[in-house]
């Protein structure tokens, strides 16, 4: 997490710079600040709603011990954008204009993340035979490493993606649309290696997993903001 943040504090930096965002140093910090809490609150409180919901029923002081491990990326993300919203408020700037500021820089949180899911030897994959595959702490097969084809796709792979299309004026929304659009498809993917939740198993058609069931809507809305952003686009455009 540490090298995570680390990594996109510098490149937030460098593209407002780059860029000419406008964007201070102190802006900068601050909005790391923000995404930091938005991470850590959104992403432990999404887990007990989205894969421990039984357990926080029975012990709501679940969700404050965070030593028991448990973070969700779809609740971190949730956390972030309620945390840059409050951040947009607070600074009188528009909640897209946060978030397409920071969401290149995100690949950069979510690939070491998952290196470190990898070192702790957590989310192990499906088994397989592949002459790659690892072998987890307490058992004696064979599994695809997909902390590893996560860390590899969610962070070089969608950087690239962001990278490119960020480097081009883009009307307002279309690069959030752009991540969510990608990250979505990217874990989609990536979750037919991944091992299904013990405690859950397959939450839909004996093959959808839950972490495929919510970038459903990932995809969706991220459709939706590339054909607002371009569609007000053309109206200013006309005008």
């Amino acid at each position: 997490y540490l090298v995570g943040i680390s990594l996109a504090w510098w490149s937030l930096g460098f593209r407002s710079q780059r860029y000419n965002l406008g964007w201070s140093k102190e802006a900068v910090s601050d909005v790391i600040f923000y995404g930091v809490l938005g991470v850590i609150l959104g992403g432990r409180i999404g887990y007990m709603l989205f894969y421990g919901y039984e357990s926080l029923a029975d012990n709501p002081l679940l969700i404050f011990q965070l030593w028991e491990g448990g973070m969700s990326f779809h609740g971190g993300m949730i956390g972030v954008f309620v945390a840059l919203y409050i951040y947009a408020r607070k600074t009188k700037r528009s909640f897209f204009e946060v978030a397409d500021f920071i969401a290149p820089c995100i690949p950069f949180g979510l690939g070491c993340g998952r290196l470190g899911n990898f070192i702790n030897g957590e989310l192990p994959g499906r088994v397989t035979e592949v002459p790659w595959a690892a072998i987890y702490p307490g058992d004696i097969i064979g599994r695809h490493p997909s902390s590893l084809y996560q860390a590899l796709l969610e962070g070089p792979v969608l950087l690239a993606i962001l990278w490119v299309f960020a480097s081009k004026q883009r009307p307002r929304m279309a690069i959030s649309g752009v991540f969510l659009i990608s990250y979505g498809l990217l874990r989609f993917t990536t979750e037919f290696f991944r091992e299904p939740d013990s405690h859950m198993g397959f939450v839909a058609f004996r093959w959808m997993t839950q972490g495929q069931l919510l970038c459903l809507p990932m995809v969706l809305f991220g459709c939706l903001f590339l054909y607002f952003a371009y569609q007000r686009n053309q109206k200013l455009q006309g005008r």
